[in-house]
């Protein structure tokens, strides 16, 4: 399952993190968010061991979405050695964002 990720938890788990982490800022009422939570979730799991996936809720969490300048959702980042390298806007197929991250695995 795709970690739930928090203003207090988010340095620990994905900046400090020596993985690379997928990051899914969403919010409950978000149709589109909906749509690719579930690619998410299957990522988390195809990737476990290998990668940080992580979900962060905008309207729970506002420091962390505005830190990121988060103005659409979702967006998708991807952080490695605690810097953001890449950035997806929007729903796109699971492909993209598989490919994107492992992109930045190697």
């Amino acid at each position: 399952m795709a970690t739930q990720l928090t203003d207090s938890n988010f340095k620990e788990t994905v900046l400090d993190s020596n993985k690379v982490a997928l990051v899914d800022f969403w919010a409950e009422w978000c149709g589109p968010c909906k749509a690719i939570g579930p690619m998410i979730e299957e990522l988390s799991k195809e990737y476990e061991g290998k990668a940080v996936v992580g979900k962060v809720d905008v309207d729970n969490n506002p420091e962390t979405a505005m830190k990121y300048g988060i103005r659409n959702i979702p967006t998708i980042l991807f952080v490695k050695n605690g810097q953001v390298v890449d950035k997806v806007v929007g729903a796109v197929p699971k492909s993209q964002l598989a490919a994107t991250l492992n992109k930045h695995l190697s």
